[in-house]
């Protein structure tokens, strides 16, 4: 697994030391960097390196939380899975997730306490720890906050595109799990017909918050986040963006909620660094996985 940044213990996300091997008891990071279903703008495969370079320019520290990274357990980088580099993007994919899950190996993410927090890459990498989680925890409910559905079939003659990765998703879905989904502004009839007459969508960010904050403290959740979930006046650096988004404070209102859930996982997707040459959404990108890397690590007797 390549990385292409330097590691030091002031990486924001390496804590004291880095490592290769999943562990037990144990929070980690991991990049999948692929985007090669990406249909309108490319660059999402330099997300999880570019998050890592703009964490040196932000602090440890959280206001919003009230916690600091140096004070917690370590989150362990893992690196960035390998991913194949041929001219077929769908055995590329298929690279990366058998990598994904050759990594895990036979640990089991709720049994074993482990927690990962995953980087991409454009949203087609979701599926590898969205499998993996939906597979050892049967009650998970998925948070899935995004500008688009994601619920084709099929996009471009890729199964598994970017647009359709929840659909793919629900392939591996059980009878307890929930999918949730916020910020949806861009999508097919089809889709928002779907998402209507199963009552995923929340329309409303008020309705949305409160929903989340009446869940069971004891249900897991796990979030997906497709960056262009923000307005891209705030966040231009996408593949796809869509008017119409949300601001940071709002994703910290949620963020503290899930300070006091159990929040077992996350993955970060749709950075493409080179279409913002500011790199600004770089930074905005680190300081959302900052916040999502202390709910991951946080010792549950600290509070805000």
């Amino acid at each position: 697994m390549a990385i292409g940044v330097p590691f030091s213990k002031d990486n924001l996300f390496m804590g004291s030391h880095w490592t290769k091997a999943v562990e037990k008891n144990r929070s980690h990071l991991v990049g999948f960097g692929f985007d090669g279903t990406a249909c309108f703008r490319k660059g999402a495969r330099l997300g999880p390196d570019a998050i890592r370079e703009a964490s040196y320019a932000i602090e440890t520290y959280s206001p919003y939380l009230r916690l600091d990274l140096e004070d917690q357990s370590p989150l362990l980088d893992l690196g960035n899975v390998s991913v194949g580099m041929g001219p077929d993007q769908q055995k590329n994919w298929e690279k990366g997730n058998h990598e994904f899950f050759k990594m895990l190996g036979p640990l089991h993410l709720k049994n074993d306490n482990i927690k990962l927090l995953t980087l991409g890459g454009e949203h087609s990498i979701s599926y590898a720890p969205l499998k993996k989680y939906l597979a050892d925890y049967p009650d998970l409910v998925v948070l899935h906050l995004d500008a688009h559905a994601d619920l084709r079939d099929g996009y471009e003659g890729y199964h598994y595109s970017h647009a359709s990765i929840i659909r793919r998703v629900l392939d591996c879905f059980g009878e307890e799990h929930r999918l949730i989904q916020y910020g949806i502004r861009s999508g097919t009839k089809e889709e928002f017909e779907w998402m209507n007459k199963n009552e995923t969508l929340f329309k409303s960010r008020v309705d949305f918050i409160e929903f989340v904050r009446g869940l069971p403290a004891q249900t897991p959740l796990y979030l997906t986040l497709d960056l262009d979930y923000f307005d891209p006046s705030f966040f231009p650096g996408t593949g796809t963006p869509e008017p119409g988004g949300e601001d940071f404070h709002s994703f910290i209102k949620l963020v503290k909620i899930l300070q006091g859930k159990n929040f077992v996982g996350a993955d970060v997707v749709e950075l493409a660094p080179n279409v913002d040459s500011s790199g600004n959404s770089s930074v905005f990108a680190a300081k959302v996985v900052r916040e999502l890397a202390l709910l991951l690590v946080q010792r549950k007797n600290d509070s805000i």
